[in-house]
């Protein structure tokens, strides 16, 4: 199945004339995942075709406010448009009553049921076809990642399952049992199936690049890692807990990932050539997320 990204908002701590606050879209089937909800997500989703009623999730990887005011007129919106599925928004453990103060603080009326979740390293939610789990990044509060994976699945090779006589019901049989009889002979789902790896997208921002991300991001299609800064901003990065682009796309070299689009970006960077450069001198296929960049993996 389709699964499409959509960047939202790209910028880091501050919005800018070209780039609003952090959040990004995972779209999958009919369901919508939030990955961090900054303020004036709702517009850009507007902007960008996203349906609010169809988000499904959110998933908010720390409690700085560039990440998370947008959830309270997000909700909002949501309630207007008569929504009735119920909304689910994972937090850092321990987190939960901030979220809990965007939702009630001016009494307003939503009829559809809101979960808040504690999150802690590992699966935090399966929807249709997908997981979505959580790992630790290294920030100033606590802070997490999250990976989207899309079921793997079974593949036939159903000409050469034909010609040995396997069809209709039989496929489910030999799912089943492992092995049946036909025409005489033996026939072993091994040598007759093959598993596709599921997608694997993840998400990692407001962090220093760490060993975690490095195992949730291995041999990803794409990683969507934070760069607020540039090469000649080491220190400033490790002091404030963020990322280089170079650090990011070394990152990215290492874990095998497919591609790498770099986000959350400090609105002292106008310009994405010097960011470009620093990453590609170590991981090519790069890119410099602006709002409203998306791709189809």
């Amino acid at each position: 199945m389709m699964t499409k990204v959509v960047m939202l908002g790209t910028a880091g701590s501050a919005p800018t004339k070209d780039r609003r606050m952090p959040s990004v879209a995972v779209v999958y089937g009919g369901d919508v995942l939030l990955f961090d909800c900054g303020e004036g997500t709702q517009f850009q989703m507007l902007q960008y075709g996203i349906n609010p009623v169809k988000v499904r999730a959110m998933f908010i990887s720390h409690m700085h406010g560039d990440h998370t005011i947008g959830i309270a007129g997000l909700i909002r919106t949501m309630a207007l448009q008569n929504r009735k599925e119920p909304l689910y928004i994972y937090v850092p453990k321990g987190e939960e009553a901030p979220v809990r103060s965007l939702i009630v603080f001016d009494r307003a009326m939503i009829n559809y049921p809101i979960e808040i979740k504690g999150v802690r390293a590992g699966k935090v939610y399966e929807g249709k076809g997908y997981s979505v789990s959580a790992f630790k990044l290294a920030h100033t509060v606590p802070t997490y990642g999250y990976v989207f994976k899309e079921d793997d699945r079974l593949r036939f090779r159903k000409e050469l399952a034909h010609k040995l006589g396997v069809r209709g019901t039989m496929f489910g049989e030999l799912q089943s049992k492992g092995s049946l009889v036909t025409g005489g002979r033996k026939v072993t789902l091994k040598e007759l199936a093959w598993t596709q790896q599921g997608k694997k997208i993840v998400y990692a921002t407001d962090t220093r690049p760490v060993r975690e991300t490095l195992g949730a991001a291995k041999d990803a299609d794409l990683l969507i890692h934070e760069s607020s800064y540039v090469s000649s901003e080491q220190r400033l990065a490790e002091r404030r807990k963020h990322s280089t682009a170079g650090e990011a796309a070394m990152l990215a070299k290492r874990a095998g990932v497919k591609m790498l689009v770099l986000t959350h970006i400090s609105a002292r960077h106008r310009s994405d050539t010097q960011m470009l450069s620093d990453a590609r001198k170590f991981f090519r296929n790069t890119v410099v997320a602006r709002d409203g960049y998306s791709l189809v993996i």
